[in-house]
């Protein structure tokens, strides 16, 4: 807006004719003030019809008479031009013909011509003259020409100052995932994404299910991933991916020979090397097993994926892993995984955030990759 406030800050920027190619207005000097308060008090003398403003430079504000404040600010969008409208305006200011307004704003002479008609309307006073030699503001137009360009001003910078925030937003990702989720599922989506926001910092912090819906809650995280049978209170989701658990032993263990399906009942009464509470891998086996006298005490409970199949791996006993972290370790041998009739271990995958603030930006993105 620098170079319009140039061309148009005063009224010896106006030009004095209507001659072709010249300014709007053809007031200049303390005579143009004097008029355009005289404009102002027409205008307000107006009534309901009357322009809704401020004009510190130009001797006050310019009303409907009587009207509260409390219902200017109530109906000030039916009452104020839209910004499109006053850009055109402030175009014709510059210009001095509606046609080279029109090029400019990217819309047709008509349309112009029709825009201008219905903010005179709208406004209850003339703005511009027509002639066949141009357009030129009347003393009216010039005041509310004025009252404009603050508007489109105020307007520029607000729209930079939420650039601004989107820019602050964008630069940064912040992921919390449940530990499988985090280890075998988000390295590939984090690639995607750094391909299609290379200036996104992103930074992921792992732990169980009930970890992840406490960093949301506290707003120290912008998307989450957990692998638990619902929800968890206070966040909204959508299903991701599927995964299903799987019962793994050692090559030496007695189950990895046994060819009969290991029974809900009997996986129950065994002690097994599990994950912590809260994980959404023990929230999916306590479910399963819940109708058949729950799990027997642990023979080892682990904070972490990795540390459960290290202990599987060493023969210390049967674990229950995600069939997504097994994979290597079933191909070469190190793990066996033993079947079970009769028990539900499969289980969704979702990504979560606080209910009502729908992911935006990076998060809106990441969630999208997840999806393809």
């Amino acid at each position: 807006m620098s170079r319009e406030r140039d061309d148009s800050a005063g009224p010896t920027e106006r030009g004095t004719g209507a001659g072709g190619g010249g300014g709007a207005s053809g007031t200049s000097g303390a005579s143009g003030a004097a008029e355009r308060r005289t404009a102002a008090r027409a205008i307000a003398a107006a009534g309901g019809s009357g322009v809704t403003g401020a004009g510190s430079g130009s001797g006050g504000t310019a009303s409907g008479a009587g009207t509260a404040s409390g219902s200017v600010t109530a109906h000030l969008s039916h009452r104020v031009p839209d910004l499109g409208a006053l850009e055109l305006l402030l175009a014709v200011a510059r210009h001095g013909s509606l046609g080279a307004a029109a090029r400019e704003v990217g819309i047709t002479q008509p349309a112009a011509s029709s825009r201008i008609r219905s903010m005179e309307r709208q406004l209850g006073v003339a703005l511009v003259d027509r002639s066949p030699r141009g357009s030129r503001l009347t003393d009216a137009g010039a005041l509310v020409t004025d009252w404009a360009r603050r508007i489109v001003e105020s307007a520029e910078a607000f729209d930079a100052g939420v650039q601004a925030l989107r820019g602050r937003r964008d630069s940064r990702l912040r992921v919390v995932a449940s530990m499988t989720i985090a280890e075998y599922l988000l390295p590939g989506w984090l690639i995607a994404l750094r391909a299609e926001r290379p200036d996104t910092a992103v930074s992921l912090q792992a732990g169980n299910s009930a970890v992840v819906a406490e960093r949301l809650l506290a707003g120290e995280a912008d998307l989450g991933f957990v692998e638990g049978l619902a929800v968890p209170d206070g966040l909204d989701g959508t299903v991701v991916a599927h995964d299903r658990l799987a019962v793994v032993v050692a090559p030496s263990h007695p189950w990895a020979r046994r060819r009969k399906p290991i029974d809900p009942a009997e996986l129950a009464g065994t002690p097994l090397v599990l994950r912590e509470h809260g994980s959404g891998t023990r929230q999916v086996l306590d479910a399963a097993l819940a109708g058949h006298g729950g799990l027997a005490r642990p023979l080892l409970e682990l904070a972490s994926t990795t540390a459960v199949k290290a202990a599987a791996v060493s023969g210390a006993g049967p674990a229950v892993l995600s069939e997504l972290a097994i994979a290597e370790e079933l191909s070469s041998r190190r793990l066996v995984a033993v079947p079970v009739a009769g028990a539900h271990l499969r289980r969704d995958l979702r990504a979560v955030w606080p209910t009502g603030h729908r992911p935006t930006g990076p998060a809106r993105d990441l969630l999208s990759l997840t999806r393809s």
